[in-house]
Protein backbone atom coordinates (compact mmCIF):
# COMPACT_ATOMS: atom_id res chain seq x y z
CA UNK A 1 0.00 0.00 0.00
CA UNK A 2 1.49 3.20 -1.11
CA UNK A 3 1.75 6.15 1.32
CA UNK A 4 0.20 8.67 -0.59
CA UNK A 5 -3.04 6.25 0.37
CA UNK A 6 -4.64 6.43 4.40
CA UNK A 7 -7.73 4.04 4.15
CA UNK A 8 -9.83 3.03 7.26
CA UNK A 9 -11.59 0.28 4.76
CA UNK A 10 -9.34 -1.63 2.57
CA UNK A 11 -10.79 -0.79 -1.27
CA UNK A 12 -10.01 -3.82 -3.42
CA UNK A 13 -9.65 -1.87 -6.80
CA UNK A 14 -7.20 0.96 -5.69
CA UNK A 15 -4.54 -1.60 -6.92
CA UNK A 16 -5.17 -4.74 -8.42
CA UNK A 17 -8.50 -3.35 -10.86
CA UNK A 18 -7.69 -0.99 -13.68
CA UNK A 19 -8.30 2.83 -13.73
CA UNK A 20 -11.84 3.52 -15.19
CA UNK A 21 -11.30 7.44 -15.37
CA UNK A 22 -11.59 7.95 -19.01
CA UNK A 23 -9.24 10.39 -21.11
CA UNK A 24 -10.21 14.25 -21.49
CA UNK A 25 -13.45 13.89 -23.41
CA UNK A 26 -14.69 11.73 -19.96
CA UNK A 27 -17.95 13.06 -20.84
CA UNK A 28 -18.10 10.52 -23.99
CA UNK A 29 -15.61 7.84 -22.71
CA UNK A 30 -17.23 7.18 -19.08
CA UNK A 31 -19.52 3.48 -19.51
CA UNK A 32 -22.90 4.60 -20.17
CA UNK A 33 -23.90 2.60 -16.89
CA UNK A 34 -21.46 4.25 -15.07
CA UNK A 35 -24.69 4.81 -12.40
CA UNK A 36 -25.60 1.37 -12.08
CA UNK A 37 -22.31 -0.09 -12.11
CA UNK A 38 -21.56 -0.98 -7.76
CA UNK A 39 -18.35 0.03 -6.20
CA UNK A 40 -16.26 -3.44 -4.94
CA UNK A 41 -14.93 -3.27 -1.15
CA UNK A 42 -13.10 -5.59 0.73
CA UNK A 43 -14.94 -5.70 4.09
CA UNK A 44 -14.73 -7.58 7.12
CA UNK A 45 -18.36 -9.06 8.69
CA UNK A 46 -18.61 -5.71 11.30
CA UNK A 47 -17.97 -3.36 8.60
CA UNK A 48 -20.82 -4.91 6.10
CA UNK A 49 -22.87 -4.96 8.98
CA UNK A 50 -22.67 -1.15 9.88
CA UNK A 51 -22.25 0.06 6.28
CA UNK A 52 -25.93 -1.78 5.32
CA UNK A 53 -27.38 -0.21 8.60
CA UNK A 54 -26.19 3.21 7.94
CA UNK A 55 -26.65 3.23 4.13
CA UNK A 56 -30.41 2.21 4.65
CA UNK A 57 -30.95 5.84 6.14
CA UNK A 58 -29.44 7.30 2.94
CA UNK A 59 -31.83 5.34 0.54
CA UNK A 60 -34.57 6.94 2.85
CA UNK A 61 -33.60 10.14 2.57
CA UNK A 62 -31.97 10.18 -1.11
CA UNK A 63 -35.58 8.74 -2.35
CA UNK A 64 -37.70 11.38 -0.47
CA UNK A 65 -35.31 14.19 -1.80
CA UNK A 66 -35.50 13.09 -5.27
CA UNK A 67 -39.54 12.81 -4.70
CA UNK A 68 -39.46 16.45 -3.64
CA UNK A 69 -36.74 17.81 -5.85
CA UNK A 70 -38.95 15.91 -8.82
CA UNK A 71 -42.24 17.43 -8.24
CA UNK A 72 -40.84 21.13 -7.47
CA UNK A 73 -37.31 20.97 -9.86
CA UNK A 74 -38.42 18.76 -12.98
CA UNK A 75 -41.66 20.91 -13.92
CA UNK A 76 -39.61 23.90 -14.12
CA UNK A 77 -36.17 22.47 -15.64
CA UNK A 78 -36.51 19.11 -16.81
CA UNK A 79 -39.33 18.79 -19.05
CA UNK A 80 -38.41 17.73 -22.43
CA UNK A 81 -38.77 21.43 -23.73
CA UNK A 82 -36.17 22.82 -20.78
CA UNK A 83 -33.74 19.94 -21.58
CA UNK A 84 -33.89 20.69 -25.24
CA UNK A 85 -33.66 24.22 -24.79
CA UNK A 86 -30.64 23.33 -22.67
CA UNK A 87 -29.15 21.24 -24.62
CA UNK A 88 -28.87 23.36 -27.84
CA UNK A 89 -26.96 25.70 -25.37
CA UNK A 90 -24.35 22.57 -24.92
CA UNK A 91 -21.98 23.54 -27.80
CA UNK A 92 -21.50 26.85 -25.98
CA UNK A 93 -20.67 25.17 -22.49
CA UNK A 94 -19.36 22.88 -23.99
CA UNK A 95 -16.85 24.46 -26.28
CA UNK A 96 -15.18 25.87 -23.30
CA UNK A 97 -14.70 22.68 -21.44
CA UNK A 98 -12.95 20.92 -24.72
CA UNK A 99 -10.53 23.38 -24.34
CA UNK A 100 -9.41 21.84 -20.71
CA UNK A 101 -8.42 25.37 -19.79
CA UNK A 102 -11.23 26.47 -16.57
CA UNK A 103 -10.23 29.88 -17.30
CA UNK A 104 -12.66 30.16 -20.03
CA UNK A 105 -15.54 29.79 -18.21
CA UNK A 106 -14.39 30.68 -14.41
CA UNK A 107 -13.55 33.68 -15.27
CA UNK A 108 -10.99 35.75 -12.81
CA UNK A 109 -12.85 37.96 -10.53
CA UNK A 110 -12.63 41.68 -10.80
CA UNK A 111 -10.18 43.17 -7.76
CA UNK A 112 -12.02 45.74 -5.16
CA UNK A 113 -14.84 44.25 -4.58
CA UNK A 114 -16.35 45.85 -1.42
CA UNK A 115 -16.72 43.71 0.80
CA UNK A 116 -19.17 44.52 4.38
CA UNK A 117 -18.37 43.07 7.89
CA UNK A 118 -20.22 42.96 10.81
CA UNK A 119 -20.41 40.98 14.51
CA UNK A 120 -22.50 37.61 13.67
CA UNK A 121 -25.76 37.47 15.13
CA UNK A 122 -27.04 33.79 16.76
CA UNK A 123 -23.65 32.12 16.39
CA UNK A 124 -23.64 29.54 18.75
CA UNK A 125 -19.58 29.03 18.63
CA UNK A 126 -18.09 32.41 20.18
CA UNK A 127 -14.33 32.38 20.76
CA UNK A 128 -13.29 34.33 24.09
CA UNK A 129 -10.17 34.81 22.24
CA UNK A 130 -11.36 35.85 18.90
CA UNK A 131 -14.10 37.31 16.72
CA UNK A 132 -17.18 36.22 14.70
CA UNK A 133 -18.16 38.05 11.89
CA UNK A 134 -20.66 37.85 9.02
CA UNK A 135 -18.87 39.23 5.72
CA UNK A 136 -20.96 40.07 2.45
CA UNK A 137 -20.54 41.80 -0.58
CA UNK A 138 -22.76 42.14 -3.99
CA UNK A 139 -21.51 40.00 -6.29
CA UNK A 140 -20.38 41.12 -9.19
CA UNK A 141 -21.42 37.70 -11.18
CA UNK A 142 -22.64 37.38 -14.37
CA UNK A 143 -23.71 34.93 -16.31
CA UNK A 144 -21.45 33.37 -19.15
CA UNK A 145 -24.68 32.11 -21.22
CA UNK A 146 -27.03 35.22 -22.45
CA UNK A 147 -29.89 32.85 -22.45
CA UNK A 148 -29.46 33.01 -19.06
CA UNK A 149 -28.64 36.51 -18.02
CA UNK A 150 -31.81 37.76 -17.45
CA UNK A 151 -33.69 35.03 -15.65
CA UNK A 152 -30.16 33.98 -13.78
CA UNK A 153 -30.14 37.70 -12.43
CA UNK A 154 -33.42 38.83 -11.51
CA UNK A 155 -32.82 36.57 -8.28
CA UNK A 156 -32.37 39.46 -5.93
CA UNK A 157 -31.08 37.45 -2.65
CA UNK A 158 -28.84 35.41 -4.75
CA UNK A 159 -26.91 38.21 -6.02
CA UNK A 160 -25.15 39.11 -2.17
CA UNK A 161 -22.56 36.42 -1.26
CA UNK A 162 -22.38 35.29 2.54
CA UNK A 163 -19.15 34.15 4.57
CA UNK A 164 -19.28 33.90 8.24
CA UNK A 165 -15.96 33.94 9.40
CA UNK A 166 -14.28 32.88 13.16
CA UNK A 167 -10.43 34.57 13.76
CA UNK A 168 -8.28 35.82 16.31
CA UNK A 169 -7.19 38.68 17.76
CA UNK A 170 -3.99 37.81 17.91
CA UNK A 171 -4.01 37.02 13.87
CA UNK A 172 -3.97 36.78 11.09
CA UNK A 173 -3.81 32.45 11.03
CA UNK A 174 -3.60 30.37 8.15
CA UNK A 175 -7.38 30.26 7.30
CA UNK A 176 -9.68 26.80 6.20
CA UNK A 177 -12.94 27.46 4.41
CA UNK A 178 -15.44 24.95 4.62
CA UNK A 179 -18.87 24.53 1.72
CA UNK A 180 -21.79 23.39 2.57
CA UNK A 181 -23.55 20.03 1.00
CA UNK A 182 -27.15 20.68 -0.74
CA UNK A 183 -29.51 22.10 1.53
CA UNK A 184 -27.35 22.05 4.60
CA UNK A 185 -26.72 25.44 4.79
CA UNK A 186 -27.35 25.86 8.52
CA UNK A 187 -24.44 26.94 10.59
CA UNK A 188 -25.04 25.59 13.80
CA UNK A 189 -24.97 22.18 11.83
CA UNK A 190 -21.57 22.84 10.07
CA UNK A 191 -19.96 24.10 12.85
CA UNK A 192 -20.59 21.09 14.22
CA UNK A 193 -19.80 18.56 11.06
CA UNK A 194 -16.37 20.76 10.01
CA UNK A 195 -15.62 20.24 13.67
CA UNK A 196 -14.64 24.36 13.43
CA UNK A 197 -14.05 25.09 17.24
CA UNK A 198 -11.54 21.91 17.27
CA UNK A 199 -9.51 23.85 13.96
CA UNK A 200 -10.24 27.14 16.02
CA UNK A 201 -8.35 26.03 19.43
CA UNK A 202 -5.88 24.39 17.10
CA UNK A 203 -4.83 28.16 16.45
CA UNK A 204 -6.37 28.42 13.06
CA UNK A 205 -9.47 30.75 11.48
CA UNK A 206 -12.26 29.33 10.03
CA UNK A 207 -14.95 30.24 7.95
CA UNK A 208 -18.16 29.01 6.13
CA UNK A 209 -19.20 29.84 2.98
CA UNK A 210 -22.26 29.95 1.34
CA UNK A 211 -23.56 28.32 -1.96
CA UNK A 212 -25.68 30.42 -4.35
CA UNK A 213 -28.95 30.24 -4.13
CA UNK A 214 -29.00 28.41 -0.10
CA UNK A 215 -29.82 30.01 3.00
CA UNK A 216 -30.19 34.29 2.69
CA UNK A 217 -29.42 33.62 -0.68
CA UNK A 218 -32.72 31.15 -1.74
CA UNK A 219 -34.77 31.98 -4.65
CA UNK A 220 -38.31 34.26 -4.14
CA UNK A 221 -40.86 31.82 -3.07
CA UNK A 222 -38.41 28.49 -2.61
CA UNK A 223 -39.73 25.32 -0.45
CA UNK A 224 -36.01 24.55 0.68
CA UNK A 225 -33.40 25.68 0.84
CA UNK A 226 -31.04 25.19 -2.61
CA UNK A 227 -34.20 24.69 -4.52
CA UNK A 228 -32.93 27.18 -6.96
CA UNK A 229 -29.97 25.68 -7.83
CA UNK A 230 -31.27 22.93 -9.65
CA UNK A 231 -34.64 24.20 -10.33
CA UNK A 232 -33.46 25.95 -13.67
CA UNK A 233 -32.21 23.69 -15.47
CA UNK A 234 -28.81 22.73 -16.68
CA UNK A 235 -27.49 26.06 -17.47
CA UNK A 236 -28.46 27.36 -14.38
CA UNK A 237 -26.35 24.36 -12.71
CA UNK A 238 -23.58 25.46 -14.69
CA UNK A 239 -23.97 29.38 -13.87
CA UNK A 240 -24.71 28.28 -10.37
CA UNK A 241 -21.12 26.81 -10.06
CA UNK A 242 -19.97 29.64 -11.89
CA UNK A 243 -20.98 31.98 -9.45
CA UNK A 244 -19.70 29.80 -6.73
CA UNK A 245 -16.25 30.11 -8.00
CA UNK A 246 -16.43 33.49 -8.23
CA UNK A 247 -17.85 34.53 -5.18
CA UNK A 248 -15.44 32.36 -2.81
CA UNK A 249 -12.13 33.42 -5.20
CA UNK A 250 -13.29 37.15 -4.04
CA UNK A 251 -13.30 36.28 -0.78
CA UNK A 252 -10.07 34.30 -1.00
CA UNK A 253 -8.81 37.64 -2.35
CA UNK A 254 -9.97 39.48 0.67
CA UNK A 255 -8.58 36.73 3.40
CA UNK A 256 -4.88 36.46 1.69
CA UNK A 257 -4.86 40.56 0.81
CA UNK A 258 -6.86 42.59 3.26
CA UNK A 259 -6.93 40.04 6.22
CA UNK A 260 -2.89 39.08 5.85
CA UNK A 261 -4.05 35.21 6.19
CA UNK A 262 -0.89 33.30 5.49
CA UNK A 263 -2.09 30.29 3.76
CA UNK A 264 -5.81 29.52 3.15
CA UNK A 265 -7.41 26.05 2.27
CA UNK A 266 -10.80 24.64 1.19
CA UNK A 267 -13.22 21.73 2.31
CA UNK A 268 -16.52 20.79 1.34
CA UNK A 269 -19.32 18.22 1.56
CA UNK A 270 -21.47 16.67 -0.95
CA UNK A 271 -22.00 19.50 -3.24
CA UNK A 272 -19.30 21.26 -1.51
CA UNK A 273 -16.91 18.54 -1.89
CA UNK A 274 -17.77 19.08 -5.41
CA UNK A 275 -17.33 22.94 -5.19
CA UNK A 276 -14.20 22.47 -3.51
CA UNK A 277 -12.78 20.14 -6.67
CA UNK A 278 -13.90 22.93 -8.97
CA UNK A 279 -12.12 24.88 -6.78
CA UNK A 280 -8.58 23.01 -7.18
CA UNK A 281 -8.94 23.61 -10.54
CA UNK A 282 -9.87 27.60 -10.84
CA UNK A 283 -7.32 28.94 -7.48
CA UNK A 284 -3.88 28.01 -7.26
CA UNK A 285 -3.50 30.29 -4.42
CA UNK A 286 -4.82 26.96 -2.09
CA UNK A 287 -3.07 25.47 0.12
CA UNK A 288 -5.01 22.30 -0.26
CA UNK A 289 -8.52 21.01 -1.34
CA UNK A 290 -10.46 18.32 0.67
CA UNK A 291 -14.03 17.37 -0.59
CA UNK A 292 -15.51 15.05 1.78
CA UNK A 293 -18.37 12.63 0.09
CA UNK A 294 -18.06 14.27 -3.04
CA UNK A 295 -19.80 13.71 -6.50
CA UNK A 296 -18.11 13.69 -9.11
CA UNK A 297 -20.67 14.41 -12.71
CA UNK A 298 -24.20 15.71 -11.62
CA UNK A 299 -25.48 13.99 -14.93
CA UNK A 300 -24.72 10.42 -13.82
CA UNK A 301 -25.67 11.03 -9.90
CA UNK A 302 -28.79 12.50 -11.07
CA UNK A 303 -29.92 9.00 -12.71
CA UNK A 304 -29.47 7.20 -9.24
CA UNK A 305 -31.81 9.42 -7.62
CA UNK A 306 -35.41 7.87 -7.72
CA UNK A 307 -38.00 8.64 -9.28
CA UNK A 308 -36.33 11.74 -11.00
CA UNK A 309 -33.60 9.35 -12.87
CA UNK A 310 -36.34 7.61 -14.07
CA UNK A 311 -38.03 11.12 -15.45
CA UNK A 312 -34.74 12.09 -16.94
CA UNK A 313 -34.23 9.02 -18.44
CA UNK A 314 -37.57 9.70 -20.52
CA UNK A 315 -36.96 12.91 -21.28
CA UNK A 316 -33.71 11.86 -22.82
CA UNK A 317 -35.51 9.25 -24.73
CA UNK A 318 -38.25 11.18 -26.06
CA UNK A 319 -35.68 13.52 -27.34
CA UNK A 320 -33.77 10.72 -28.86
CA UNK A 321 -30.54 12.20 -27.12
CA UNK A 322 -27.82 10.03 -25.15
CA UNK A 323 -26.75 10.21 -21.71
CA UNK A 324 -23.32 12.15 -23.20
CA UNK A 325 -25.21 14.69 -23.97
CA UNK A 326 -26.23 15.77 -20.61
CA UNK A 327 -22.69 15.38 -19.21
CA UNK A 328 -21.41 17.22 -22.38
CA UNK A 329 -23.44 20.07 -21.62
CA UNK A 330 -22.55 20.34 -17.78
CA UNK A 331 -19.07 19.39 -18.43
CA UNK A 332 -17.89 22.96 -18.48
CA UNK A 333 -19.06 22.88 -14.33
CA UNK A 334 -17.44 19.04 -13.37
CA UNK A 335 -13.66 19.13 -12.16
CA UNK A 336 -13.08 16.04 -14.35
CA UNK A 337 -12.96 17.98 -17.22
CA UNK A 338 -9.68 20.00 -16.17
CA UNK A 339 -6.67 18.71 -14.22
CA UNK A 340 -5.71 20.17 -10.68
CA UNK A 341 -4.05 23.30 -10.04
CA UNK A 342 -2.69 22.16 -6.73
CA UNK A 343 0.02 19.75 -6.23
CA UNK A 344 -1.32 16.07 -5.68
CA UNK A 345 0.42 15.85 -2.13
CA UNK A 346 -2.01 18.73 -1.40
CA UNK A 347 -5.04 17.09 -2.29
CA UNK A 348 -6.96 14.67 0.06
CA UNK A 349 -10.40 12.72 -0.96
CA UNK A 350 -12.68 11.63 1.90
CA UNK A 351 -15.20 8.64 0.88
CA UNK A 352 -18.31 6.81 2.47
CA UNK A 353 -18.68 3.39 1.81
CA UNK A 354 -22.26 3.35 2.34
CA UNK A 355 -22.62 6.52 0.74
CA UNK A 356 -25.59 6.11 -1.14
CA UNK A 357 -26.84 10.02 -1.71
CA UNK A 358 -23.20 10.11 -3.44
CA UNK A 359 -21.79 6.93 -4.11
CA UNK A 360 -18.64 5.85 -2.98
CA UNK A 361 -17.82 5.13 -7.58
CA UNK A 362 -17.95 9.29 -7.36
CA UNK A 363 -15.19 10.16 -4.68
CA UNK A 364 -12.92 6.78 -6.17
CA UNK A 365 -13.56 8.88 -9.92
CA UNK A 366 -12.42 12.28 -8.14
CA UNK A 367 -9.17 10.24 -6.99
CA UNK A 368 -8.04 8.77 -10.26
CA UNK A 369 -8.53 11.90 -11.71
CA UNK A 370 -6.07 13.47 -9.34
CA UNK A 371 -3.26 11.27 -9.66
CA UNK A 372 -4.45 8.70 -7.04
CA UNK A 373 -3.78 11.70 -3.80
CA UNK A 374 -4.72 10.85 -0.60
CA UNK A 375 -7.84 9.08 0.06
CA UNK A 376 -9.81 7.69 3.04
CA UNK A 377 -12.80 5.61 3.62
CA UNK A 378 -15.17 6.08 7.03
CA UNK A 379 -17.49 2.66 7.18
CA UNK A 380 -20.44 4.98 7.08
CA UNK A 381 -23.16 6.82 4.49
CA UNK A 382 -23.58 10.28 3.43
CA UNK A 383 -25.18 10.95 6.46
CA UNK A 384 -23.69 9.05 9.53
CA UNK A 385 -19.82 9.86 9.55
CA UNK A 386 -18.46 6.22 11.59
CA UNK A 387 -15.15 6.95 12.36
CA UNK A 388 -15.22 10.84 12.07
CA UNK A 389 -13.00 11.33 14.60
CA UNK A 390 -10.46 9.06 12.63
CA UNK A 391 -10.93 10.63 9.48
CA UNK A 392 -10.44 13.87 11.47
CA UNK A 393 -7.04 12.83 12.71
CA UNK A 394 -5.86 11.81 9.01
CA UNK A 395 -7.04 15.34 8.24
CA UNK A 396 -4.81 16.80 10.68
CA UNK A 397 -1.98 14.57 9.86
CA UNK A 398 -2.65 15.62 5.88
CA UNK A 399 -2.65 19.06 7.22
CA UNK A 400 0.85 18.36 9.20
CA UNK A 401 2.03 16.66 5.76
CA UNK A 402 1.67 20.17 3.67
CA UNK A 403 3.11 22.54 6.54
CA UNK A 404 -0.35 23.96 6.60
CA UNK A 405 0.14 25.24 10.24
CA UNK A 406 3.70 25.70 10.29
CA UNK A 407 4.36 29.09 12.35
CA UNK A 408 0.99 28.97 14.41
CA UNK A 409 1.49 31.07 18.15
CA UNK A 410 1.40 28.66 21.39
CA UNK A 411 0.33 25.85 19.47
CA UNK A 412 -2.10 24.26 22.13
CA UNK A 413 -3.36 20.99 21.23
CA UNK A 414 -2.15 18.03 19.11
CA UNK A 415 -3.84 17.79 15.76
CA UNK A 416 -4.08 13.78 17.02
CA UNK A 417 -6.31 14.73 19.84
CA UNK A 418 -9.27 14.04 18.40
Amino acid sequence: MTRSVVSRIVHDACFEAPREMPGERWWAELPPDFAKRPEPFDLAFGDRVQIQATAAADIVLRTLGACLVGSLAFPLGYHPFRIKRDLEDRALYGAMAETGDPARFFKKPPSGVRIETRRARFSRFRPSDGICEDLEFSSPYEPVNPHERADYLSHRNNRTAHLRYWRHRRGPRPTVIAIHGFSADLYLLNEWFFALPWLYRMGFDVALFTLPFHGPRQTRFSVFSGQGFFAGGMSRINEAFGQAVCDFRIFLDHLLEYCGAPRVGVTGVSLGGFTSALLAATEPRLAFSIPNVPLASVADLVLEWQPIGALVRGALAALRRPLSDIRYALAVSCPLSYPPLLPRENLMVIGGVGDRLAPPKHARLLWEHWGRCRLHWFPGSHLIHLDRGEYLRQTGRFLNSIGFYDGLPNRRHSLDDR
